[in-house]
């Protein structure tokens, strides 16, 4: 994923020349999707015409207070189209300068997830009056905004036929050493609670079906409310707490990527001793640019795989990784 800069809004403003600005600027964060669906035949994304700027776009909008970004993405893809949606890959994240209420110069980034459009339909509103499926070539030539269109080219570049895999970072539980019992055994705290409630609020977005951990009761905890949810067990995996995947990297690296071969969503709950080295391993090997790897407790990586084509021998039908994003830990709420 990379930082795109120059996107036109009819909020953008270019900076004046000879003008400068030395207090911190307030930031506004907004997020939108490729809202895509296909058949046997073809791919249509969805764009939007919004009334009060007489603009063709992506549907977006700004973020509530407290919202996270893949959440108010995916809200405004609902309000503004009528659809449901699954949540995939974050195409792109626009920066560009606007005028808040009060005249004052902000700094704007809207982030672009891809979306696959689920059940709904639309109907026009005060603020979107028309909607068009259109193959994501005519939608390029509608589109008014560079960074729009930017978003659109990454959704081209990765395709449709993609392997999400959401490797999540267990939850606060306290300092190691601060526990007398056995450390497989320490459990989630308050604080980490709040955190595994915040991501079972947040994860189906991106429309999880089975839930793994490595067995380790603060990683189960993490992501039990969310398999609960779902109505499945969490599988355990040894590969992938920090004496397995130290004890075997290479063992732990090719489950991974059979997880992402299998159907399915998977979501993974394992340690921060694992994750770094792990995800900085597939994404040198894959050709996905990192420039680093945090993770922080409670925190996920959005991972994008690409099954290979039938005929491509070279990979022996390995699920390669194309895209990496991360999601810092959702807020917690009461």
């Amino acid at each position: 994923m990379g930082n795109f800069d120059g996107s036109h809004d009819h909020d953008q403003l270019d900076p004046e020349p000879g003008t400068t600005t030395t207090a911190p600027r307030r930031t506004v964060r907004a997020a939108g999707a490729v809202l895509w669906r296909s058949d046997a035949e073809s791919v249509e994304v969805a764009v939007v015409h919004r009334p009060r700027y007489d603009d063709w776009s992506l549907p977006k909008g700004k973020l509530d207070p407290g919202e996270t970004m893949p959440v108010a993405a995916a809200r405004e893809v609902t309000e503004e189209t009528g659809f449901r949606c699954v949540l995939g890959p974050l195409l792109s994240d626009c920066h560009y300068q606007v005028r808040d209420t009060s005249g004052a110069l902000a700094d704007k980034t809207v982030g672009y997830f891809g979306a696959r459009a689920l059940d709904g339909a639309f109907q026009p509103n005060e603020e979107v009056d028309a909607l068009r499926w259109l193959s994501p070539a005519a939608a390029r030539d509608l589109l008014d905004y560079p960074g729009e269109i930017e978003a659109l080219e990454e959704f081209v570049r990765l395709g449709t036929e993609l392997t999400t895999v959401l490797l999540a970072r267990h939850a606060k539980a306290g300092k190691r050493e601060h526990w007398r019992g056995d450390d497989d055994l320490r459990p989630l705290t308050p604080a980490g609670s709040a955190q595994a409630e915040a991501l079972r609020a947040l994860l189906p977005l991106f429309g999880p079906d089975q839930v793994h951990s490595a067995p380790r009761l603060r990683c189960v905890q993490t992501v039990q409310g969310i398999a609960d949810d779902l109505g499945v067990r969490i599988n355990h995996e040894p590969l992938l707490s920090e004496e397995g995947y130290w004890g075997d990297p290479e063992a732990s690296l090719a489950r991974l990527r059979a997880l992402a071969a299998d159907t399915g969503t998977p979501l993974i709950s394992s340690q921060g001793k694992v994750i770094p080295h792990l995800l900085g391993t597939l994404a040198e090997r894959d050709g996905v640019s990192l420039d680093d790897v945090p993770s922080k407790k409670g925190s996920v990586w959005l991972l994008s795989f690409r099954r290979p084509a039938a005929h491509d021998v070279s990979t022996d039908g390995v699920p390669l990784l194309v895209a990496a994003s991360y999601l810092p830990p959702p807020p917690a709420t009461d």
